[in-house]
């Protein structure tokens, strides 16, 4: 779009997915309503050089990922997503209830599995999960909470009903890009943001500090916490360093840590110091050398003995990846009413269990129609999308089915609602999903108002996440105090993060990713979202 007497807004069009924004009859949607007069005042070419100036702030600050060996600025959007207050008041609640009954699932698989001997989930099930540790078995959290942190991913479909997508509670990443989002928009749009009353979200690092705090050995009264990164070659570690900081503990890697008589100690410049809680981002198979692989050199040896003598706390718990599994995904709804006796605020979306029969033989007939996914797949990888698939890449997808039914699962296509975006033609439609962060302190689940957003830039592609081509969106969440007349960024851009602008060169939200073996399993050991 070139300058001219037309505003960004024009010719926008909403597809026949639910738009955010707008309604199919051009009517703004009213959550929308600011953002829309804000941006009608401006010129194509206004719109245009802030979206730059954006991108060269992410490109100056190291906030980049590598595409084909060409280091790019992470795609922020220029135009935030809003969500309303009411529609708040439905997401919020269902997360924390959907982390509860997460955490009711975790304690009762670890312990004495009354899920599968009342036959609500078959015991093979949990047996077969690639996610389920013999080793992870009579580990108790001092405070009974195993899911510290969680990213539950939501989408809005056609109608414009939230649903859950899929859980993360094992390492789940992206927040930090919540903190560097919010911080950028908050500068770009300081009236705005100010007058809309958005909710705050640097509230985060207290509250996860906190957290960790209240999960220490039940001895200690003034715990020392770490954060424990892969190192400095994982894709993740900008958001690492980022939490360390802003929580004021220390970054370590595996080398930093050492084991004697069942406890945690941390090498410091003065000697050893005993830690008490471990907020690992270092995947469970990583973690110990001893529990696990031999050829780690990412962990540290001991540390599931110490957790298991009730000396650490490991944040996330080791083997909540079972949770995480896509055919646990399908028992929610009937876990939630069994552990909470309440029924679930937010809805899955549809799913057929391919290792049942009857349902394998459906989406056999059916395998250009849906979508087919890997039950442990992360990062948009493994995902097949029927109507978008070659008749060859099917027959190799029902072949991979048939091999190991348990392996998959298959949805409908969803037409995850959209929102306005800025393109080389202008504003236009984009799908996106949105992944709400929730810290348990064990008291009480926070959840994070708003979230990251992921939005799928190509026109018409359903797969949001980064590593296949997608951005990301700020979320304002309405309802907070309003502050009228400012003529300065609010406080929230103002806050010092404590070093969140310099950042290593190829961070990177979605992939997990010394010697060259290092340097690999650093890249692998990390965690995605």
């Amino acid at each position: 779009m070139t300058a001219s007497q037309h505003t960004p807004w024009t010719g926008y069009q909403p597809s026949q997915a639910w738009d955010e924004a707008m309604d199919l009859h051009g009517s703004v949607r009213e959550p929308y309503s600011r953002v829309y007069a804000e941006i009608d005042r401006m010129s194509g070419d206004d719109l245009f050089s802030r979206a730059e100036a954006l991108a060269s702030t992410y490109l100056a600050q190291g906030v980049t990922f590598d595409h084909a060996g060409e280091e790019r600025p992470f795609p922020l959007d220029i135009v935030p997503r809003v969500v309303g207050a009411d529609e708040w008041d439905i997401i919020s609640p269902g997360v924390a209830q959907r982390v509860k009954t997460l955490e009711a699932f975790l304690t009762d698989v670890y312990g004495s599995q009354h899920c599968v001997n009342d036959g609500l989930v078959p015991r093979r099930l949990i047996a077969t999960s690639q996610y389920f540790y013999r080793a992870a078995a009579g580990i108790d959290p001092a405070n009974g909470v195993r899911i510290h942190v969680s990213g539950i991913d939501l989408v809005r479909d056609q109608h414009g009903i939230w649903r859950v997508l899929e859980d993360n509670v094992r390492v789940p990443s992206g927040v930090s890009y919540v903190l560097s989002n919010r911080r950028a928009m908050s500068q770009m749009f300081p009236d705005m943001f100010g007058a809309m009353g958005v909710r705050p979200v640097l509230e985060y690092s207290q509250r996860l500090r906190s957290a960790l705090a209240k999960s220490a050995p039940e001895d200690v009264d003034d715990p020392t916490i770490v954060v424990l990164t892969p190192g400095v070659f994982n894709s993740a570690y900008y958001e690492h360093s980022l939490l360390a900081r802003t929580m004021g503990v220390e970054l370590v890697e595996g080398r930093d840590l050492e084991t004697h008589n069942g406890r945690v100690y941390m090498r410091t410049t003065a000697g050893r110091q005993r830690v008490d809680v471990i907020y690992r981002r270092v995947d469970d198979d990583f973690l110990d050398p001893v529990a696990f692989r031999p050829d780690s050199a990412l962990g540290a040896p001991g540390l599931i003995h110490a957790a298991r003598q009730g000396n650490v706390t490991i944040a996330n718990a080791v083997g909540n990846g079972v949770a995480d599994d896509k055919l646990i995904y399908t028992y929610m709804p009937d876990l939630t009413r069994y552990y909470l006796g309440e029924e679930p605020i937010l809805p899955n979306v549809d799913t057929w269990r391919l290792e049942e029969k009857e349902a394998r033989e459906e989406v056999m007939d059916r395998l250009d129609e849906l979508v087919v996914k890997p039950v442990d797949g992360a990062g948009g990888k493994g995902v097949t999308i029927g109507p978008k698939t070659s008749a060859e890449e099917l027959a190799k997808v029902r072949a991979q089915i048939l091999r190991d039914p348990r392996g998959w699962i298959a949805q409908p296509v969803v037409q995850l609602s959209t929102v306005p975006t800025l393109t080389e033609d202008g504003l236009e439609p984009r799908h996106v999903d949105l992944r709400p962060f929730a810290i348990n302190d064990g008291d009480d689940v926070w959840v994070l108002p708003g979230g990251l957003t992921r939005v799928a830039l190509a026109r018409g592609q359903l797969i949001v996440n980064s590593s296949q081509g997608g951005g990301s969106k700020d979320t304002w969440v309405l309802g907070g105090v309003r502050q009228r007349g400012a003529s300065t960024p609010p406080p929230e851009s103002r806050i010092e993060l404590a070093g969140l602008g310099a950042v290593p060169q190829g961070a990177h939200p979605d992939d997990a990713t010394h010697d060259q073996q290092q340097q690999q399993q650093q890249q692998q050991g990390g965690g995605s979202c």
